[in-house]
């Protein structure tokens, strides 16, 4: 009888113990463990990251820690962390939170425009993806990979075509610069070609052009005009004489992309620099930004018209004023000169 006793009190025991592992590993496992309100968290594991790196970024999400660390060396994550961008749902448990972070790497769409050099480029793209900027950048000069590709570092800028891209976060720079001549590539269909081919350009000259379509007039249903005056121009050997070349020249002069310059002054257009388009003929060396698509499809389905010279319009600002003569012109030149003294600008 005794000994069924003690017999009954360690099967008690056992079960009792039993069913405390058992919720020990519900709990653990099973039970929700999130603690913010939002429908969804992100985390972004770099490609340097530890476990304990991971930790730190994950506490603040969740209600317990000590459950997700004792599940995560059981599942021996803390040996096994992947860099990337993983989600976390509201009311996920430790089990769930662990797969997502091992093997969900999420992608996220990112953006660019209006860089006027590849560093600014490259700075872009790191503040939104995993990638060093230096890193990039030296990917992006790469001089094997330019030669390969028909460019030079002073076109290697036409290659980025600014728009919404998807990437993995923890893309590297040799994939990002893959997928950009892919899509690149894909850019110029042969509709572009043709056209490109019609107005005698090549792919790079079409983009050097565009961008400074691009810089003349934000209106995008004026730069087929504006694209049409230059063609004309370099159809007569006239030289191209556009002030945001200047602007450009004196910015790479300076070193200092961050000037602001309002207006072009006559000492400005003698800057000894292959960009500025008063000193030197034809179209500068490369693009002084990254053009918009709208820009660079201006150029390839230019206005065909007979002007020669355009001003800033100020009756309709944002617009220009269109001549086919020097005289006309110039009377127009002289309204705009008037309005700009009249406001003060004169830098």
């Amino acid at each position: 009888m005794y000994i069924k006793k003690i017999l009954l009190a360690i099967a008690l025991i056992g079960l009792v113990i039993a069913g405390y592992c058992s919720y020990y590993v519900y709990n653990t496992m099973f039970q929700p463990n999130t603690s913010f309100n939002n429908e969804e968290a992100y985390v972004l594991i770099s490609k340097n990251d530890t476990y304990e790196d991971v930790k730190l970024q994950i506490e603040p999400l969740l209600k317990d820690i000590k459950t997700f660390d004792a599940l995560a060396e059981q599942k021996k994550y803390k040996y096994n962390v992947k860099s990337g961008r993983y989600i976390i749902r509201k009311g996920m448990n430790n089990n769930d939170i662990i797969n997502s972070i091992r093997s969900k790497n999420m992608p996220l769409n990112i953006s660019f425009n209006n860089q006027e050099r590849l560093e600014n480029l490259a700075g872009r793209l790191a503040q939104q993806l995993d990638v060093d900027s230096l890193e990039l950048l030296t990917v992006m000069e790469d001089p094997k990979f330019l030669a390969k590709h028909n460019f030079t570092n002073e076109t290697a800028i036409s290659m980025y075509v600014p728009n919404s891209y998807e990437f993995f976060w923890n893309s590297s720079a040799e994939t990002i610069r893959s997928r950009m001549l892919k899509e690149y590539e894909a850019f110029w269909t042969p509709s572009r070609l043709k056209n490109a081919k019609a107005i005698n350009l090549s792919k790079n000259e079409v983009v050097a052009l565009a961008s400074i379509v691009h810089k003349e007039t934000a209106k995008v249903d004026e730069r087929p005009r504006v694209a049409g005056v230059y063609l004309n121009r370099l159809r007569l050997g006239m030289p191209l004489q556009a002030d945001p070349t200047v602007i450009y020249a004196k910015k790479k002069e300076a070193n200092n992309f961050d000037m602001v310059i309002k207006r072009v002054l006559y000492k400005d257009l003698e800057i000894d620099s292959p960009y500025n388009t008063y000193k030197y003929g034809g179209l500068p060396p490369g693009p002084i930004t990254m053009p918009d698509v709208s820009a660079v499809d201006a150029v390839l389905n230019a206005e065909k018209h007979d002007y020669l010279y355009f001003v800033a319009n100020v009756e309709n600002f944002g617009y220009h004023k269109f001549a086919k003569t020097l005289a006309q012109h110039n009377r127009n030149k002289n309204e705009y000169v008037r309005w700009i003294n009249k406001m003060g600008i004169n830098r």
